[in-house]
């Protein structure tokens, strides 16, 4: 044996011994899988991390798709109230009285009211009208109280402005005017 291979010998030995480079196999392989187990738990966890953020991504892009034109949406809604009120405006008596140009000009602008509508529900913008819900301040604006014996306290009895819904939202809530209870002291109007 050379000195030189006598002293790696010596080096092993004292290296084993010391818990240096050259372990004893049984340690190598407990660090070996410790380390493993420390990156698999990475692993998995970046997984899920990944998981979750593609998941997060998906729904973000959805919501953007359904409530993306939520701004444009509620600048459309005024023009709509407008013609809407024009043609309430006119009323059931004109209109019949109206001569022919008259009435094409109003079955014109109805159908382009009707079209608006059509076009709104085709991006997820529906109306509602609550009459004869019961009032919801998720959904519903109250205006004012009306006594109404013959409705039940807290139920929607006029639809001032219809509501709208982009999606599941609300996009604009239905200004109504809500039921209240005869006051206690009053007799019905139909005793005598």
């Amino acid at each position: 044996m050379t000195d030189e291979t006598a002293q790696q010998q010596q080096d092993s030995a004292t290296n084993a011994e010391a818990g240096g480079p050259d372990m004893v196999p049984a340690d190598q392989v407990k660090a070996a899988l410790e380390a493993a187990g420390d990156f698999k738990d990475k692993m998995l966890r970046a997984l899920a991390e990944m998981e979750n953020l593609r998941k997060r991504t998906e729904r973000e892009v959805a919501d953007a798709r359904v409530y993306g034109v939520t701004s444009f949406a509620r600048d459309v809604l005024q023009v709509a109230d407008n013609m809407h009120r024009a043609l309430d405006a006119i009323g059931d008596e004109l209109r019949e009285t109206a001569d022919s140009k008259v009435s094409v000009l109003l079955e014109g602008i109805d159908l382009t009211e009707r079209e608006l509508q059509k076009v709104l529900e085709k991006h997820g913008v529906k109306m509602f009208t609550p009459l004869g819900e019961k009032f919801d301040p998720n959904f519903h604006q109250a205006m004012y109280e009306v006594p109404d014996p013959a409705a039940t306290p807290g139920t929607v009895v006029q639809v001032i402005q219809a509501g709208y819904l982009i999606g599941e939202r609300v996009l604009r809530p239905a200004m109504v005017a809500i039921a209240k209870a005869p006051p206690k002291g009053a007799a019905p109007a139909n005793e005598s």
